[in-house]
């Protein structure tokens, strides 16, 4: 009698069968990933021209002479130890505000926490009140309390890049089966090899995302880094608008925001490269996990039954 069941292979292809576009259809998509691409790189390009124009006059379409000098004068506002300030500064925010949006965002989707509307209001309220009052408001009790201005900055920051960390994981733990640790548990795994064997790998998509939300916050932040850091925490963002408020350092601002656009990018293209390679190995592993329950599936008396029957 011939199986109708789906062998390994085919089920791997049938899923990127039905999904992958043909014909027209991945034509437009082409074209529409193009005009995107497009639409956000052609900003830069002025930038581009700028960051090695040593001379620029009206009406010419190009630099009238090109050269390094934007690089010279961008080091000299001192773009290094911004950089590196502000990459640290992004990286200490995220790796604080992400744990923390994820133990809010589970505790708010499985029911964990009392008055859990009024706790979503507070976690949302960075979001709603203006930045700018805020800051003020907030920097007075700062300094009152003798806390540092890094320190400050940080805290700071923590709460404003709350409301995107806990938004992003609430939506992956509303997804999220908890029989999966149910099951672990119950074939003897302890509390740390479940979180470090099944929950972190099946929230670790979610994971990269909030906190790529939570280094934006930081490194794209002014007000609370000039109002809060009083001058002591100087970052990316404060050199480039000094730079800017200066004439004649075109070329310098253009390269110092260039600078700003490569660590957001290269984080983006990781955790696109993240969400890829966990899609693939989910369907990698559907395959031989469905096979393993079956084959557990058939008892010893089955199998002899079975046997029995095809003799």
């Amino acid at each position: 009698m011939p199986s109708t069941s789906l062998t390994t292979k085919e089920r791997r292809a049938a899923p990127s069968a039905l999904t992958t576009p043909r014909g027209i259809g991945r034509v437009i998509r082409l074209a529409l990933t193009a005009l995107l691409v497009i639409w956000f790189a052609l900003p830069f390009l002025p930038l581009v021209l700028w960051a090695f124009a040593d001379g620029w006059s009206f009406p010419s379409p190009l630099p009238t002479a090109w050269g390094v000098r934007g690089i010279e004068d961008a080091l000299g506002f001192g773009l290094l130890p911004g950089f590196a300030r502000s990459v640290l500064l992004g990286l200490v925010v995220a790796a604080i505000a992400t744990p923390l949006g994820a133990l809010a965002a589970r505790a708010l989707t499985f029911g964990t926490v009392p008055f859990p509307r009024t706790v979503s209001a507070l976690l949302l309220a960075p979001i709603a009140l203006p930045p700018f009052a805020a800051v003020l408001g907030v920097n007075v009790l700062l300094l009152r309390a003798y806390i540092p201005p890094l320190i400050g900055v940080v805290l700071v920051l923590v709460v404003l890049a709350l409301p995107y960390t806990t938004f992003v994981m609430r939506t992956a733990y509303g997804a999220y089966d908890l029989s999966y640790e149910d099951e672990a548990r119950l074939l003897g795994a302890s509390r740390t090899q479940v979180l470090r064997r099944v929950h972190l790998p099946m929230i670790s998509p979610a994971l990269a995302r909030a906190a790529f939300l939570a280094f934006l916050v930081a490194w794209s932040d002014y007000i609370v880094t000039v109002i809060v850091g009083g001058g002591e925490v100087v970052t990316l963002p404060l050199i480039v608008a000094s730079a800017a408020a200066g004439l004649g350092n075109d070329a310098a601002v253009a390269v110092m925001s260039l600078s700003a656009v490569i660590p957001p990018v290269l984080l983006l293209v990781a955790v696109l490269a993240l969400r890829g390679s966990g899609r693939s190995t989910a369907r990698r592993r559907r395959p031989s996990s469905a096979l393993s329950r079956s084959d557990a599936a058939i008892t010893p008396d089955s199998r002899r039954t079975t046997s029995g029957a095809s003799a």
